[in-house]
């Protein structure tokens, strides 16, 4: 963590920079993250403090309706009283990370299951050498495959969240969870897009749309590799990391 915090009297000055901050040039406040003797802290920094800068990130392929920033921070003075006294070590920065995760999971299969609609749709409409495309066998197996992707995705989120609520949900469980259904979902997307032809890459279909977001969503929040290194921590016992 390279952001910086460091006292000043009864103050904090604070300097760094982050990136890829959703939201980070609409919010009137922002959490920031810093470094300090102490150890990691939590600061909350109002929009129009002196020194601190957001910028909307442009030119995106993927996600482009989420409004994505940069921060700077450059001798951004704020009071000890904007000091998260309870947000201490990184720990707590990260320990959000599982809800998040656990959401993705579940957004992953909505976004396959309104692939496979759209397919659906377009197969039993469009017509090709005299019959639907769905009365073809290729386009009923792929299309059987997908489903059977979604209904383990969906069946691991479901079993996720009975977890959650007895309080049994560990960490491995809900990366293993963000790591299989955003690959399954990226999955169908892709070969969703594919089954429309060359109508998949208009925008009157949600596939080419719904791959291009999971290609950042498969990344953010923990890549794969992360939740691969997770899930093999949890079955060794040993951090490869």
């Amino acid at each position: 963590m390279r952001t910086r915090a460091r006292r000043r009297g009864g103050d904090w000055t604070l300097d760094g920079a982050k990136h890829w901050i959703t939201s980070g040039a609409l919010a009137d406040v922002a959490v920031v993250w810093a470094a300090s003797e102490e150890g990691v802290n939590a600061f909350l920094v109002e929009k129009g403090t002196s020194g601190f800068e957001s910028r909307v990130i442009k030119n995106k392929l993927s996600l482009r309706a989420s409004s994505t920033a940069e921060l700077s921070l450059v001798d951004v003075r704020v009071p000890d009283g904007a000091r998260l006294p309870e947000a201490t070590g990184i720990k707590a920065a990260l320990k959000c990370l599982d809800d998040a995760r656990f959401g993705i999971s579940w957004g992953a299969c909505g976004a396959a299951r309104a692939c496979i609609d759209t397919v659906l749709r377009y197969t039993q409409s469009r017509e090709l050498f005299g019959r639907p495309l769905s009365h073809t066998q290729l386009i009923q197996a792929r299309l059987a495959d997908d489903v059977r992707k979604l209904t383990a995705a969906q069946l691991i989120a479901w079993r996720l969240a009975k977890l959650k609520e007895q309080g049994a949900a560990g960490s491995a469980q809900v990366s293993l969870a963000k790591w299989n259904n955003v690959r399954a979902a990226l999955d169908i997307a892709r070969d969703c897009r594919d089954m429309l032809g060359a109508a998949g890459i208009t925008l009157d279909h949600v596939p080419m749309r719904h791959m291009l977001n999971l290609e950042t969503v498969i990344t953010y929040e923990g890549t794969e590799s992360i939740h691969e290194l997770i899930v093999g921590r949890a079955l060794t016992g040993q951090p490869a990391f």
